[in-house]
């Protein structure tokens, strides 16, 4: 074998290791097979089978596993429980297979990339990112055409499963034991109707997953203690994200999702140490850097909320939203993250996505307290940071909503004080499957709460898709410019190169998800989001076939080019020695350098800032390459 760390990696971590012969007929495991955590070394291998006994993994560089690297074996004594192997010793920028076999000789397949190693050579990077699909509408059409678009990563965005709405495998409004939870995660993983969305998309990429509040009951508040709601009142542990109940939960979701099971360790702080530690964060090369943030285990509760008809109720609400160290994700996470920002900014990764299952863009006060509009100190305190260690690309992603929702990312000192830029925008990407979607839910609360304007939900069900969506942005932006809140859409001045390909800003009434496409040469990022026509359970049950023959289509697609820093000549990302010969390009005339440099700017070469390149430039850009 030619592979021993991987092979001794997994020696380490199973009971058995035994080599299997490998050629075998494949049939499909209940949930099928997937790999999560992948880093340049190591990943976890994970599959579920509806039998008791031994699960063999194999490990190979070829799909016909003519060189197998390493076996494991896994054994089952639980169905519910399904099979996962950690391996170690891989290769950074290297393609792997991999099979799980069970004792019924059921055998499915599947593959994925490693990142490339940190400060390798750009080689594009491609993400989708979705969440929100519930039990009662697989089996998810919106995400079929995922395993055909070559991504190297897909982000599943919380609430990946509705605990707390009945569906066919849990039909109780609370999933309340182990089993509970066990039973939805086994339902939205499921075949049903002749697909296996999530089967076939686990089985061609590699994921990171995170919980939002449905993965334990709706709106739920880690960081608040179990008094604070009747579902876990009676549990004395000092925090919500303590309780028996969280921690079933959280143990359901980890079997069930390919990631490594981690906790905090952080003594100094009671409300994170030793819960589950979902963050993550990933590099992939010069092209991208992933973080996925909790938003939900560790947050402080959410300010009662403002009447948005009423300035005064607005006004007080949006000064309680600065009040000092107010957290969202607790304060150990808020300096991970921004420890690893900061590092992908100084190993000159070009593009940082930023996940957070809860917008971060201001929206309005409406429904403000779950998201990060309502943390607004603490909100602001990130993006400060971000902005004054010039930390360039920032794209937040975000879901919950159930619609696709595009906008710059301000922020402000205080309230009602001039909004900030920071280069940096948002994509809120739409549900799988959650029925309604955003757009005839807003149209609907909107006509409930008498918004001036607002139209009937038939009146809403009877437009045009584009009126659709105008009519929603419109909605929105009613109460964002009365706060002084950028309009949705890419204005922001410090963006470069802002492109709308297809559609709108916004896509609120289907189901789909989205993909960020890095350009290996240029660095272009291109955003597309996908979507199929929302359906209710009783259309996909009246008509199974024609619902999952829907296929995703483009419904919004625009692009933006990377921004680089001032001495940064070459585009690379960092300024450095390589930059000399490009800056001696620029020095000898703009057309020469462009021809040579067709990715990057000339005002890069600019280093003073005077509008002109000459030799005025040479202390500067000498001064920041010894910076």
């Amino acid at each position: 074998m030619r592979a021993q760390p991987v092979r001794a990696a997994m020696a380490a971590i199973v009971a058995a290791v035994t080599l299997i012969p490998a050629s075998r007929v494949e049939a499909a495991l209940p949930q099928g097979v997937s790999a999560g955590d992948v880093t340049q070394s190591a990943a976890v291998l994970w599959a579920a089978t509806d039998t008791v006994g031994d699960v063999i993994f194999d490990l190979a560089t070829d799909p016909a596993f003519g060189n197998i690297l390493a076996t494991a074996t896994v054994s089952v004594t639980d169905p519910l429980v399904p099979a996962r192997v950690g391996v170690t010793g891989l290769s950074p920028a290297t393609r792997y297979y991999y099979r799980a076999t069970d004792s019924s000789m059921q055998t499915r397949t599947g593959t994925f990339r490693t990142p490339a190693a940190p400060g390798a050579a750009r080689q594009g990077f491609r993400l989708g990112v979705s969440g929100d699909w519930r039990g009662e509408l697989s089996p998810y059409p919106a995400i079929r055409n995922v395993p055909d678009r070559g991504l190297d990563l897909f982000v599943k965005l919380g609430d990946t499963i509705y605990a707390d709405v009945p569906s066919p495998a849990v039909p109780i409004p609370q999933c309340l034991t182990l089993t509970d939870f066990r039973l939805k995660h086994a339902e939205v993983y499921s075949a049903r109707f002749g697909l296996d969305a999530w089967g076939d998309a686990h089985a061609a990429t590699p994921v990171l997953a995170m919980i939002d509040d449905h993965e334990v009951t709706n709106d739920f508040i880690g960081g608040a203690p179990p008094a604070s709601h009747p579902l876990f009142a009676g549990d004395p542990a000092p925090f919500i994200n303590q309780t028996q109940l969280f921690r079933r939960a959280l143990q359901a979701f980890i079997e069930y999702n390919a990631v490594e099971d981690l906790v905090w360790s952080e003594p100094n702080d009671p409300r994170l140490d030793g819960v589950s530690k979902l963050y993550r964060s990933r590099t992939y090369g010069r092209d991208a850097a992933v973080f996925l943030l909790d938003a939900r285990s560790f947050r402080d509760p959410g300010l009662p909320a403002a009447n948005p008809l009423d300035p005064n109720s607005i006004g007080a609400y949006v000064v309680a939203s600065f009040t000092p160290g107010r957290t969202l994700l607790g304060v150990p996470q808020l300096a991970q993250l921004k420890a690893d920002l900061l590092a992908a900014q100084q190993a000159c990764v070009t593009w940082k996505f930023v996940h957070v299952p809860e917008p971060i863009q201001n929206l309005g006060v409406v429904n403000a307290s779950d998201r990060f509009e309502g943390f607004a100190w603490e909100r602001t305190d990130l993006l400060r940071f971000i902005r004054d260690n010039s930390i360039t690309n920032v794209v937040f992603v975000a879901a919950d909503f159930h619609g696709t929702l595009i906008n710059n990312v301000q922020y402000t000192d205080g309230p009602f004080t001039p909004q900030i830029s920071l280069g940096a925008f948002e994509v809120v990407t739409g549900a799988v499957a959650y029925h309604e979607p955003f757009g005839p839910t807003i149209a609907g609360l909107a006509f409930s709460l008498g918004f001036p304007g607002a139209i009937s939900p038939a009146q809403y069900a009877a437009l045009p898709a584009p009126q659709k969506e105008a009519y929603i942005q419109n909605l929105i932006n009613l109460q964002m410019v009365l706060l002084g809140y950028s309009p949705l859409g890419l204005q922001d001045a410090d963006l470069r190169g802002v492109q709308l390909l297809a559609g709108t800003w916004t896509a609120t009434n289907t189901y789909g998800w989205t993909e960020f496409d890095v350009d290996p040469v240029t660095q272009k990022l291109t955003v597309t989001t996908y979507g199929v026509d929302y359906y209710s359970e009783s259309q996909l049950l009246a008509d199974p076939a024609g619902v999952v023959a829907r296929v995703p289509q483009v419904v919004s697609q625009f692009s933006v080019l990377p921004t680089f820093r001032r001495g940064d000549v070459d585009c690379s990302g960092c300024i450095d020695f390589d930059d000399i010969d490009a800056f001696v390009a620029a020095l000898g005339g703009q057309a020469g350098y462009q021809a040579q440099y067709p990715s990057c700017v000339w005002q890069y070469a600019d280093v003073n800032g005077d509008g002109v390149v000459n030799f005025d430039d040479i202390d500067p850009f000498v001064a920041l390459l010894g910076s």
